[in-house]
């Protein structure tokens, strides 16, 4: 089997914040009480891939985490920051499109007290090859809040963050980890479905094929409308509002964002499939490893056609998380927080898929 022998303990990291929110009317943490380490699972003689993470409130007050933003055997969105000899290792977990959370999507922690997990990483990273790994656990923390509920955002209205020191680890590629087998199954798209007008269709009723399909085509406007501002080199509002300040660079990124999420969403020979067996509240999700399959969920059905977090939209977004689009990840979710990325962090709102949705439905219309 796959051996890891740890290089340097791990050591622990407290995210820090100022005083004072930019939006007076939302009260905001004095400073981030968790407390994150991440050591190798003290479960295994030797190093196998799963690593044990403790994440503490120090403070003195009840905190409220969105469940997703906390580590656990089956990690719902990417808590961790993965390379190899420098170079990032992919996250090969499903990438989810959220709607606000509701009460019971949160965990609480109680002053004092330790959230403890073991997370089998090559079960979400591909830890395959042999190498010298750096991993540290790092994720916004939109949504949480303290007793009482100041939130825990920083002064530019972005979330503050929970964050380890890094581990180093050293990976011996003779061998298979545990959750290569996983990785492997999760690459292959699932068989069988129905193709109508060139996109396939699976575990969906003829009804949800109607409107699935006219999602499609929703977002197939949106994309090419969005291909095309960016194409004739507009820098209006509706590029800065969702991207921020403008370089040549960025704007280049952007463009072939959507000049590559635009010639997806464009196949006609049942490449796309929309999968309709997902029962979760969210929108949507997909693996960014498995073009072109989106899994369509409850809060996906009850949405518009197209406008603010659409039908149309969803799609938009979940195509950019594909890694051969344009590899999107989920800093922040609604528009309110997209907003306050592109002002504050032009690059990470290039990373983001909520701001490629927003920039495509362009609701309301800027120029």
């Amino acid at each position: 089997m796959n051996r890891m022998t740890l290089l340097a303990a791990a050591g622990i990291l407290l995210a820090g914040a100022a005083l004072n929110a930019a939006d007076a009317s939302i009260q905001t943490a004095r400073f981030n009480p968790l407390r994150v380490a991440l050591v190798a699972s003290s479960s295994q003689s030797s190093f196998l891939g799963a690593v044990d993470v403790e994440i503490t409130n120090t403070g003195n007050r009840m905190l409220r985490i969105p469940a997703w933003q906390l580590p656990a055997e089956y990690l719902q969105s990417d808590l961790f920051t993965v390379t190899r000899d420098g170079r990032e290792v992919a996250y090969e977990g499903p990438m989810i499109k959220r709607g606000l959370p509701q009460a019971a999507d949160f965990v609480l922690l109680r002053p004092g007290q330790t959230y403890r997990t073991s997370v089998d990483l090559s079960a979400f990273y591909d830890l395959a090859k042999t190498g010298e790994y750096t991993v540290a656990f790092k994720t916004p923390l939109q949504h949480a809040s303290l007793e009482g509920g100041q939130m825990l955002m920083t002064p530019n209205g972005l979330p503050m963050v929970a964050q380890s020191a890094a581990l180093k680890l050293w990976v011996d590629g003779t061998d298979q980890l545990g959750g290569t087998q996983t990785l492997a199954a999760r690459s292959k798209p699932s068989s069988g479905g129905t193709v109508v007008n060139g996109v396939s269709f699976k575990s969906c009723s003829t009804t949800q094929i109607n409107t699935a399909g006219n999602a499609v085509n929703a977002a197939r406007t949106y994309s090419e409308n969005a291909k095309g501002y960016l194409n004739g080199g507009a820098v209006g509002a509706r590029y800065t509002t969702w991207f921020g300040a403008y370089t040549s660079t960025r704007y280049s990124t952007a463009r072939q964002h959507f000049v590559s999420i635009d010639s997806a969403i464009d196949q006609s020979g049942g490449q796309v499939t929309i999968n309709c067996g997902c029962n979760h509240s969210y929108y949507a999700y997909v693996y960014p490893t498995r073009p072109y399959e989106i899994f369509v969920c409850k809060a996906f059905w009850s949405a518009p056609l197209t406008g603010t977090d659409s039908k149309g939209g969803t799609l938009i977004h979940e195509m950019s998380h594909f890694n051969v689009t344009a590899g999107t990840s989920d800093h922040v979710y609604g528009q309110s927080a997209a907003t306050n990325l592109a002002a504050s962090n032009p690059d990470q709102a290039l990373d983001n898929a909520d701001n490629h949705e927003y920039f495509a439905e362009n609701n309301p219309a800027q120029n």
